[in-house]
């Protein structure tokens, strides 16, 4: 009998996929902390990332601001022209290598175990250590500027270490610690009182979690037992056995009432199940991942209602997806990564990109120090806003007062519409004539169609999984385009420019001096003089002409260089200078030294506008020096002249001494 056909499962979250962002988008050379307690390490929100880290002398943790690591199109225009934005960070800031300066939230006399924001106002974090203390910081907005050691409020309880902090999810103010003494202390963070005390547990706590509402408490313990418990009367509803290993085990309230439990077999497997209360004796599913060591932490999505199983150690990440449909728990897909991670931070919905799609964002810490971002994205062709993807998320709000939670009363988180700022983003016209242009030439207006993200990346150079830039960004980034176009064709047209200018003075130059040659042999005052005064030296150009020092002096009299020094007709009539110059210097060690610095600097003088001299105008120059003309009247005393003539005769470079005139002339 043959099979029936195969049948897909209809899923909107089918097709999710992960991709990793780039090192340099990313932070890190971070100290993540090497103890051995079963935390994520990481806490974040969409406005601050906050990691433990290693410390020497007691527990620190750093907090570092999200819009620090800045999207491609920003790090192009600081790159371009930094001084053109009042950005007082530096590049090194925005992303990339943290400095072993990097100010830090170090308060706590022992390492520090767990960090929470609290879901209710991003600045306030809550931290727990081993000197039996949680503690309450508030962090300025943009970031700490240095150590911060004095906290907001400190809650002094606990007589042993404090391994969990927990914010409630509607009620404000409201924390709960958990400790290795076995008790939950539930606290009221404005006046820091213990309110609530439960000591239900007979072992150490590994986790806790709140039902939406914040009605519920559900617990794992060392005696491998889940619990339902009432927070306010510290009373327990329900327990049951969790999974059957000694390992830690996690459990995490979905939004529908369920329960969802990772943990170990008895041949210290790695499960999954999934409960329901009234029933947490039976699970209704109970699934095997792997044979690996590490604890798994479930990351609940309850817009989505996804699962993301993270383990310590491990180097990928599993996604599930929950239905009301047997099997219930559906297997999607899995992230791969080349390193184990240290622990990780999931980003709460309204910090997420809705222009790109992605539903999740993950912040993980490798053990080299990185933090990896990681993006989930349900792929879409339509460029409108994805309702289904995005129904109603949690709100920053809080639903009641710590007083009111007390006294009895319960409430739902506050949801929020996503939709509400993704249109706003793309209804905000950003003005380019106000901002300074990066090369310095007037920016007009942008009225061009939205250019498409994977275009302008390509473009740019920029990476395709750089955030989706929005319209004002869109408008900057055509912008850049065509100044980078401009500046292309500006520097081509600046090339064959310098070429001409270069080739049209060798030409002019060679006219010039054929012309003042041919009057040189007309002129019959020259005749007597041409044998001895004419000294042919070849062109910087090598161009292969001579001319003589007086066509050179004539030339360079009518136009002035940028290098040469006056020359009077008195100077150069001298003999004695003649001598020196056109026989002596020629052989002297610089004299190749001229020439080289003669081609290499041509370029850019010519590219400036002005004319560099021969070697020859500079050894001219050079001997109209006192020093020099002192040297060559020296130099016709008897033995030092005999001298020079005969180290002058023994010398193999062809010079003008060697010349049939000059032979001549010295016969004469």
């Amino acid at each position: 009998m043959s099979a029936g056909p195969r049948v897909v499962r209809a899923s909107k979250f089918r097709n999710v996929y992960g991709t990793g962002w780039k090192r340099d988008l990313c932070y890190d050379n971070i100290k993540v902390s090497k103890s051995s307690w079963d935390s994520t390490f990481c806490s974040v929100n969409p406005k601050f990332l906050a990691v433990i880290t290693e410390s020497a002398g007691g527990g620190a943790f750093i907090v570092l601001p999200i819009n620090k690591v800045f999207n491609s199109a920003f790090m192009f225009l600081l790159y371009l022209k930094p001084a053109s934005f009042n950005i007082g960070l530096s590049l090194k800031e925005h992303g990339g290598k943290m400095k072993s300066d990097c100010p830090t939230v170090s308060g706590h006399k022992g390492p520090v175990l767990d960090i929470a924001f609290s879901p209710h106002n991003e600045n306030l974090i809550a931290s727990g250590s081993e000197d039996c203390s949680a503690k309450l910081w508030n962090i300025p907005d943009g970031g700490l500027t240095s150590t911060m050691t004095e906290p907001f409020l400190a809650l002094l309880y606990h007589q042993r270490r404090v391994g969990l902090v927990l914010w409630h999810p509607s009620a404000e103010s409201i924390l709960l610690t958990a400790g290795s003494d076995n008790l939950v202390v539930i606290w009221n963070a404005d006046t820091g009182e213990p309110t609530i005390v439960i000591d239900s547990h007979p072992d150490l706590v590994y986790s806790a979690c709140w039902n939406w509402n914040g009605s519920k408490l559900l617990t794992t313990c060392k005696d491998k037992k889940i619990r339902i418990i009432n927070p306010r009367a510290g009373t327990i509803e329900e327990e049951a056995i969790c999974h059957e290993g000694s390992k830690a085990s996690r459990a995490i309230f979905l939004r529908n009432g369920l329960i969802f439990t990772t943990g170990f077999s008895k041949v210290s497997e790695r499960q999954y199940s999934l409960r329901e209360s009234g029933h947490l004796s039976n699970p209704m599913v109970q699934n095997e991942v792997d044979t690996s060591n590490g604890v798994m932490f479930p990351f609940y999505d309850s817009d989505t209602n996804i699962i993301y199983l993270c383990g310590k150690g491990d180097s990928v990440i599993r996604y599930f997806e929950v239905t009301p449909e047997p099997p219930f728990v559906h297997y999607i897909n899995t992230f791969q990564t080349p390193d184990p991670q240290r622990g990780i931070g999931m980003m709460p919905k309204r910090g997420c990109d809705v222009n790109l799609c992605e539903i999740t964002r993950f912040y993980r810490l490798n053990s080299s120090g990185l933090c990896q971002v990681i993006t989930m994205t349900v792929p879409r062709k339509s460029e409108l806003f994805q309702e289904d993807l995005y129904p109603e998320t949690v709100s920053p709000l809080s639903g009641l007062s710590s007083e009111e939670w007390f006294s009895g009363m319960d409430h739902d988180p506050i949801m929020m519409s996503l939709k509400d700022r993704y249109e706003s983003e793309h209804s905000l016209n950003l003005e380019l004539s106000s901002i300074v242009s990066p090369v310095g030439l007037p920016k007009r207006l942008c009225r061009t169609t939205s250019l498409n993200h994977h275009a302008v990346a390509k473009s740019l150079s920029l990476p395709l999984n750089a955030k989706t830039p929005t319209r004002n960004q869109e408008a900057l980034l055509e912008e850049i385009a065509r100044l980078k176009k401009r500046l292309t064709e500006q520097e081509e047209r600046v090339r064959v420019l310098e070429s001409l200018n270069h080739e049209e003075r060798i030409r002019k130059l060679e006219s010039f001096l054929q012309f003042k040659e041919k009057n040189f042999e007309q002129d019959p005052r020259n005749i007597s003089s041409s044998e001895s005064l004419k000294s042919q030296v070849p062109l910087n150009n090598n161009s292969g002409m001579c001319y003589d020092r007086n066509t050179y002096k004539a030339s360079a009299q009518s136009s002035p260089t940028a290098l040469s020094m006056p020359i009077t007709d008195e100077e150069v009539n001298c003999a004695k200078d003649e001598t020196f110059t056109t026989e002596i210097l020629p052989h002297l060690p610089f004299g190749e030294s001229l020439c080289k610095l003669s081609n290499f600097l041509s370029t850019p003088i010519s590219a400036m506008g002005y004319e560099l001299p021969s070697p020859m105008a500079t050894a001219h120059s050079f001997a109209s020096l006192p020093p020099v003309k002192a040297l060559a009247s020296f130099s016709r005393w008897g033995p030092i002249k005999s001298f020079s003539s005969t180290v002058m005769s023994s010398l193999t470079a062809i010079s003008p001494s060697n010349s049939p005139s000059k032979n001549a002339h010295l016969s004469e």
